[in-house]
């Protein structure tokens, strides 16, 4: 379990987040996660075989990849995020290990505690069934952030009933 310390040091130290499975399509959680990292200054290393371009960055076919294109402009992949089932997971913490990444984070519903295990005995930090845009939202005051903040839900009472 993370603590709210661990994760406010993880998204305040972690700049550069490789996103595996991250979406071309606006609708999709992980694009719209990824574009609200982008936003708050966070640089995103879009992992997806199937695109050219995500969010004006460029695609990569894996983290390897991706790693050592960067690598080449000086840039160190900070952060491994992975919007892929429990099940995909094993063969993206190998390459998380392999590049030298600091945390693996594990989206909403993902979970998987021998990758977990591998990943912090390799000495990664390991998050895992949590949202990297709703831990830092949470954290660091971003919740009314592209239509949060709708008001439907309020302490004060309204002045005219709806019906």
């Amino acid at each position: 379990m993370s603590s709210i310390s661990q994760l406010r040091r993880i998204l305040g130290t972690c700049r550069t987040l490789a996103v595996v499975g991250l979406s071309p399509q606006w609708h999709r959680p992980s694009f719209f996660a990824a574009k609200y990292m982008q936003a708050h200054g966070y640089r995103i290393v879009p992992v997806n075989p199937g695109a050219q371009e995500i969010l004006g960055e460029r695609c990569y076919s894996s983290v390897t990849a991706a790693a050592q294109a960067l690598r080449e402009q000086g840039v160190q992949i900070d952060m491994v995020d992975c919007f892929r089932r429990s099940e995909d997971i094993p063969p993206i913490a190998q390459e998380a290990i392999a590049i030298g990444a600091r945390c693996l984070w594990l989206q909403l519903g993902v979970v998987n505690e021998p990758v977990a295990e591998q990943a912090r005995a390799a000495g990664l930090e390991v998050v895992m069934d949590r949202c990297v845009k709703i831990e830092h939202a949470r954290l660091f005051g971003g919740l009314n952030w592209a239509g949060v903040n709708t008001r439907v839900i309020s302490a004060r009472r309204p002045q005219q009933l709806p019906y």
